[in-house]
């Protein structure tokens, strides 16, 4: 099937043949066709199915044909997205789908003046990107109505929710008319979120595209088992090693990308962080850096790396690996995006053994372990008590399998 098959607009499609693109991946064949008909859609999607596509196109055709009516600029449409980074990429691609369109659309979120946001809201806008705080600050003001929203997305509904951000959604959602589409959109579908889908959409289409084992099929898949206080050495070998020039880098926690982005410069690599305490300037600055290949390394906490694409990146590292099994397909996706190959390598000590095992059972394959390396944990072949007949049982003592040689593994440009 191509673009052309799908009843979209002549000047929506010169835009899509301009950025590159000739068939529709899976959630946009199946997604266009409904939105265009006016249906609510729940959809469930991994990251990079290219499902900013699907429903940019059909908001900004339903909103073209409604200014043949109504030609004044005023909000038809309001995305509402969890994270900064999130909102500025599909604001880009609103303005890269909609360039042939006249229409005019504005980012908002918080962590900046919102004077200029005020300037724009008032000098008319069609369609409305924003995060929660930002938006409900606005709101409360009166800077902005909703009372016209007719198209309504809530993106990575998941991530909202571990966020915190459900109840502010939901108040969100009582300013705009009941008579209006929905799309809700979320990678994993916790009660929560299904609770939610009840109370906003209206009969909506079920929409569950690329299963994880589709997603990852192009990702090479390693993990290193390694003490956590040699974590940063094995990264640092593996960098020299491998002669890595690009690597987003993912921590559990704040503090421990601070840690490791310290110790990296320590050691003479150009690495910056990005997570929730930073601002929004310097988070966007890291962005930009990493981007034109300033930095070397990008420390990312789960939560900031929401939006994070990066075009050709071939590394992607769990230097710990996430509580939850659906962060580490959001992680690894950031590599191998648009058919490229790409890397994922995890580290795993001991306390870790879980969660790699949560994420194997989730993603329904096994991960391949290098076997030997300079900082490698020893894994045990079998458990064997040994104690004497008659006497106290002293503790367990294990016996392990020796490692071979070392086979460093390459990544395939």
């Amino acid at each position: 099937m191509t673009f052309y098959e799908l009843d979209i607009n002549p000047r929506i499609l010169k835009s899509i043949e301009e950025k590159g693109y000739e068939s529709p991946s899976p959630i946009q064949e199946q997604a266009i066709p409904l939105l265009l008909d006016g249906k609510d859609i729940l959809g469930s999607a991994q990251t990079g199915t290219g499902k900013t596509l699907a429903f940019a196109v059909p908001i900004l055709q339903h909103i073209m044909n409604d200014r043949i009516k109504e030609p004044k600029h005023k909000q038809a449409a309001l995305i509402l997205t969890p994270t900064r980074e999130l909102a500025n990429q599909i604001g880009q691609s609103f303005r890269a789908y909609g360039k042939h369109t006249g229409l005019r659309h504005t980012v908002i979120y918080g962590g900046v003046s919102q004077k200029k946001q005020e300037q724009e809201i008032r000098r008319g806008v069609d369609i409305v990107i924003a995060t929660p705080g930002r938006l409900l600050d606005l709101l409360r003001q009166r800077v902005i109505r909703l009372n016209d929203i007719k198209y309504f997305v809530l993106d990575e509904a998941d991530r909202m929710l571990d966020m915190g951000f459900i109840v502010d959604v939901k108040e969100i959602v009582k300013y705009m008319h009941e008579k209006r589409q929905t799309m809700l959109f979320s990678a994993t579908m916790p009660a929560a979120i299904a609770s939610l889908a009840q109370e906003i959409l209206t009969e909506p289409e079920r929409i569950a595209i690329s299963p994880v084992t589709e997603t990852i099929e192009q990702i090479s898949q390693h993990v290193y088992f390694v003490s956590k206080k040699e974590k940063t050495a094995l990264l640092l070998h593996l960098i020299n090693e491998m002669q890595m020039d690009s690597i987003l880098v993912f921590t559990r926690t704040k503090h421990g990308a601070d840690h490791l982005e310290k110790e990296l410069i320590k050691a003479g690599i150009k690495a910056e962080t990005i997570h929730g305490n930073k601002s929004q300037n310097a988070r966007e600055r890291a962005l930009a850096n990493f981007k034109k290949r300033k930095t070397q390394v990008l420390v990312a906490t789960d939560v900031a790396s929401r939006g994070i694409d990066i075009k050709n990146l071939s590394f992607v590292i769990n230097y710990d690996l996430p509580e939850e099994p659906e962060t580490y397909i959001h992680r690894i996706g950031r590599t191998g995006r648009a058919g490229l190959s790409g890397a994922a390598i995890s580290f795993c000590d001991v306390l870790e053994r879980k969660l790699l095992k949560s994420v194997e059972r989730h993603i329904k394959q096994s991960i391949s372990v290098v076997g030997y390396h300079p900082y490698a944990q020893q894994q045990p072949k079998e458990k064997i008590a040994v104690h004497k007949k008659n006497q106290p049982k002293k503790k367990k003592k294990f016996y392990y399998q020796a490692n071979k040689s070392y086979q460093p593994i390459r990544h395939k440009a």
